[in-house]
Formats: C-alpha cells, structure tokens, sequence
C-alpha cells in the first residue's frame, strides 16, 4: 500500500482532514497537530497541503487505534496478536508424528512468502534523483517542532544499514537533526543496531554507508520502531504485516536496498573517524526535552523520490500523542512472542500512555510457586526494548490490570517491606531522572499473593489544610482508592519538606504520598500527574518508606545536588507567539471548532525559558 493510497483510505473513512492554508514547517504544523492528537480519541490525520517545499506533509496518521489498525490492514490489532500467536505455537510446539511435520509445510510456505524480495532496476522511490549539490535536504519540510529545539529534525526516518561482519541488514528508527544542506546527525543511542553497526565499521577503519528511507507502506514505518530481535530484518516483519513481502531495490550511490515504493531515500554515509557533533535539543517522547549529546554526522550524497511524493512526519512531547498508538500496537503484537519464547507465565501486557512506553508496565502471571514475580522481573528486565522499564507492577493471571479499580485495591494492602522489589539496570538513555546516563534503578511491586482491600480508609480530617512547612496544597482525590495523597510545594523548590512529619501533624493516614512541584497542582489531570511522577523519579533515590507510609518525591531534581543527574530537562511545550498565532489563524485551517493549546497548561511545569534547568 503507497502512502497516498493510505490517505486515500483514511479520507474515505472519515479520518482525515486536508489543511489547504499555507503553514509553517517551523512550529506551526507541531502546533496544529498537537492541538489535534490531544483530543479525544487522537482526533483525525492531518495532510497539509501548502507547505513552501511543495511537498504534502501527513502528521498524525496512526494517532488512533483505528487508524493503527488501518495502517496495518487489519480490522483490530487483536487480529495480529492472534495470528502471531497460532504461527509461533504452530513453530514451536512439539512433532510427534510424520503428518504433524507435514502440517507445518503450508505454514512454512507462507511464512517463505514474506522474506523481502530484491527486484533489478529502478523503484518507484527513484523516479525523481538528486545528486552532489542538488541533493539539498532544503527541498524537503523537515519540521522544527519545538521552541528549544536545536533545528529541524526527520521525525520518521527508516535508517537502513548493514552489518559489516554478517551482510545482515537493519532498519532502525533514528531522529535525524538537519545541520546543513548536506549533513545531519544520526541520533542512535548506544543500544539500538544501528550504533552496533557503527562500531563495527570503526573496528574496520571504513566508512559506513547510510540510507534513509521515508515514507511508503505505514507497515514499513511501524516495523521501524519495533523491538525486533537483533539480526532480524524488520522488512519481514512488515511482509508478514502486509502478507506480502516487501519488494527492495538497490541504491543509486551504495549498495543499500530500500522499499521500492517509499516516497523518499536520503543516500549518503558515516564516517567513524569524524569527529561527533552536537545533537539536540529536541522535545522527546518523554515530554521532556532530550538534551544536547555527541552523535555521528550523517553526510547526504543523494535524494531520490516519488514524483507524487508525501512527507511524513510526526511530533513526540507530552502523551498522549501518536507515539502512544504505534506503543499500544506494539503492546499487542508482541505479547505472543515474549509469552512464548521469554517469559510463560505472562498472561497480559499492559503499558499505560502515561509511562511513555518505558517507565511503566503491568503484567498479569500464573503463579506457581514462591518468588516468581521475582523471576518475572527480572526475565522482562533483561527482554529487548523491556530492559528500559523503570516500574513493573505484576499481579496473578485472575487480575485485570488493565482496571486501574483492580490494581488500586491490591496496591492499597501491599506490605512495603515485602511486596516492593528494588534493582538496578539498563534505563533509557532519554530517562532524565536517574544520575547515570542509561543506568539506574527499577521498581517491581509484587501483588500476586496480594488480596484487595475492601475496608474504607480513615475519614480525612474535617479541617482546612493550609499552606505551611513547604507545602503549598494537597490533593486528596485519590485518597479513598489508593489511600494516596498528592502534596505540591511551595513555589520556591524546597529540599526540606518532611512529607510523613506534614501527614503525621494533620492526622492524615495514607499509605503512599507523592511530592510534587508548585507548578503542578492547577490544571493537572491525574493522567497528568502520573507521567510527571514516572518521568521524574528514580524508584531508589526518591521513594522511601516510613513505617507503613510510601513516600514519593516527584519534584524536579535541582542539577548536580547528591544524587541528582547533573543536568534537568523542561518539559516540551510550543511557546505563547505560536501558540498565540495560531489561535489568531484557526478559522483558515477549517477545523469545525476551536480547540485551544495543551501548551499553556504545561507551561505551568516550566523551569527556564531554555531546555533544560
């Protein structure tokens, strides 16, 4: 399926609107779209049509889980789960006999189907070639997003590269920022495949050659971001998406093979000897910006496109956005595969919007014996893309943990000193609340031998709770079914607060207490609330326990102060002159209402005018 095909379909559906006013790629369509994607439900796609590079730009294309479905040809993301599943068991299960063997054959025929196919001469990605000089990444709307970020940034780019050692090929999704006409960087973190092979070309002394593409098939796109097995071709993945398998072509400048039916390919190289560049800022899927670093520059010998080409882009910042939908696709299509192959037990998977795909995730297990959520922990911990998790919360198979009703009445009777497991590990290298870079500490809560608690919690106190001992007010809504209060300091950040002592001289009996900044405590929902307390926290430094009392220190952490990180992003929002013009433009884009900006909400949370603290 060509990508305007897919907007095809998504206008017959009625997902789709066409912005036939002429916008800005810098801030303006980030504006726009964020505007849209916050509305219930991801509210619809967007193609804007009159961009200065003559290019449509599409944005917020998978921002729903009916438009992921449709990007993936399917009715329901369930109809992917259910298919991975019956193939994995069908491979694996044992065969005791000559036609159980003979079984797997149309099994195994289908699956042969699916393997990319190389195809001669040119694709349709080629009918338009820009090489030397003319290859200027200034034909192309690359967005700058944000009001802090370093430049324009390639939000959706396929990096395609090939092991040295093996032949064996990747296609990774890297934020590229533009630096010039000619060069970018090439944002992969010490993780991802895509940094492996760089190494391995430094190990070699040659340079790495580099495609990018952009655009085609949203199977492609999703495939991208997905947490594939290493030296495993994510163009299968997308063949056996589509049921079809991918048809590649060869480069015109390296030996390279993208999809022939993608919009764009950016064709150059990486030099392991050059010196890094600085990269970023950019405001990340976290919310927060991710702060200036040293990355490999990416050099542009040659573009090639569709004549018919759209730019596909999207913009990350604070959930919920599109990112969530392609997390929640990846939530359901690889739960048969960590199941099966990596963890048994495991019955669902669920990680909330809030958690911006890493920080949180719920698991529901059979339980057999004493210590295996502990097990379970620690299996997920060392699972791909799974080791980035900072919370874990696991709860026996007979649990929803999809019901936030379900899992506040286990959290409420858990015994602290038993029912909280504390480790070490592999963080994000974008989680910006542990000291070390990519390095911190986790949390597993183990409810499986938990029974819900039933019994009211202790009448709060009838008088007024005022502003004193740093405290500026409290929140109490979640009182009566977490037995959790939520305190904001005052507007000066303050070290000192002694939250247990605070509850204690008011009468007030939580069990789990969250501190919160000043900014914080107006126009925050709970939704909100959560990823500010999951983004900002490392579950050793800042929860402690007091007795029975859990407590959360969710502030923004002062640079350099004991065990804080040295430096403290901001959180990602447009600034009040965007915000305010395209207030002032609304009626022009043909939206059917107003709908006013998530920025001055966050901008509550700011702590500079900058990046970062």
């Amino acid at each position: 399926m060509r990508l305007r095909e897919f907007v095809d379909r998504l206008d017959r559906g009625g997902e789709l609107i066409r912005i036939t006013a002429k916008v800005d790629t810098r801030f303006e369509i980030t504006e726009i779209t964020d505007r849209i994607s916050k509305m219930e439900g991801g509210g619809k796609a967007l193609l804007f049509e009159n961009t200065a590079s003559g290019y449509p730009v599409l944005m917020n294309m998978m921002g729903s889980d009916r438009r992921m479905a449709m990007a993936l040809g399917v009715s329901s993301l369930d109809d992917i789960s259910a298919r991975i599943d019956a193939l994995l068991k069908g491979v694996m299960s044992p065969k005791n006999s000559m036609m159980d063997k003979l079984r797997m054959l149309p099994l195994l025929n289908d699956v042969a189907k699916w393997f990319p196919r190389k195809v001669l001469g040119r694709g349709e990605c080629q009918q338009v070639v820009w090489r030397g000089a003319d290859a200027d990444l200034n034909r192309l709307p690359i967005l700058t997003s944000w009001g802090a970020d370093g430049g324009p940034f390639v939000t959706l780019p396929m990096v395609c590269t090939v092991d040295p050692e093996t032949g064996i090929p990747n296609m990774g999704m890297y934020r590229m920022q533009q630096l010039d006409s000619h060069t970018t960087g090439m944002h992969w973190h010490r993780h991802k495949t895509g940094a492996r092979h760089y190494d391995a070309y430094k190990r070699l002394g040659r340079r790495m050659p580099v495609s990018v593409a952009i655009g085609g098939d949203p199977s492609y796109i999703y495939s991208a971001t997905a947490p594939m097995p290493d030296n495993m071709d994510e163009m299968l993945l997308a063949g056996m998406l589509r049921r079809k398998p991918v048809k590649l072509v060869k480069c015109i400048t390296n030996d390279i093979w993208v999809p022939a039916d993608c919009d764009f390919v950016l064709e150059g190289w990486v030099d392991p000897a050059e010196e890094l560049v600085v990269e970023g800022p950019f405001g990340d899927h976290t919310g927060f910006y991710s702060l200036t670093d040293l990355y490999p520059r990416f050099h542009v010998e040659a573009i090639t496109s569709r004549r018919d080409a759209i730019y596909p882009a999207t913009i990350v910042g604070v959930p919920p956005m599109e990112d969530a939908y392609i997390a929640k696709a990846t939530e359901r299509i690889f739960l048969a595969p960590i199941r099966l192959a990596v963890q048994p037990e495991v019955r669902d998977l669920y990680m909330p919007i809030e958690g911006t795909a890493h920080n949180i995730a719920l698991v529901s297990i059979a339980k057999r014996y004493e210590g295996q959520a502990n097990k379970v922990a620690q299996g997920l911990w060392g699972a791909g893309q799974m080791m980035f998790n900072k919370y874990l919360i696991i709860a026996a198979e007979d649990v929803d943990v999809r019901s936030p009703k379900q899992v506040c009445a286990l959290l409420r009777n858990i015994d602290p000193k038993r029912n909280l497991i504390f480790s070490e590990g592999i963080l994000d290298v974008l989680d910006h609340a542990t000291p070390t870079t990519g390095y911190g500490s986790k949390l597993a809560i183990d409810l499986t031998d938990v029974e819900p608690c039933n019994e009211a919690m202790p009448q709060l106190p009838s008088t007024q709770i005022t502003p004193c001992d740093g405290v500026a007010s409290v929140n109490t809504e979640l009182y009566d079914a977490l037995g959790l209060v939520m305190l904001f300091a005052a507007s000066e950040r303050r070290d000192d607060v002694d939250v247990a002592a605070y509850l204690e001289k008011r009468g007030i009996k939580a069990r789990f207490a969250v501190l919160f900044d000043h900014g914080a405590a107006e126009g925050m929902t709970l939704n909100d609330l959560l990823w500010i307390a999951a983004a900002n926290t490392d579950p050793k430094r800042d929860i402690s326990l007091r007795g029975e009392l859990v407590v959360i220190d969710a502030q923004s952490k002062r640079p350099g102060v004991g065990r804080n990180p040295l430096r403290f992003p901001n959180v990602v929002t447009s600034t009040m002159d965007v915000v305010e013009m395209v207030d002032g433009r609304w009626s022009e884009y043909g939206f059917e209402r107003f709908v006013d900006s998530p920025s001055r909400k966050y901008r509550r949370l700011l702590l500079s005018d900058k990046a970062d603290w």
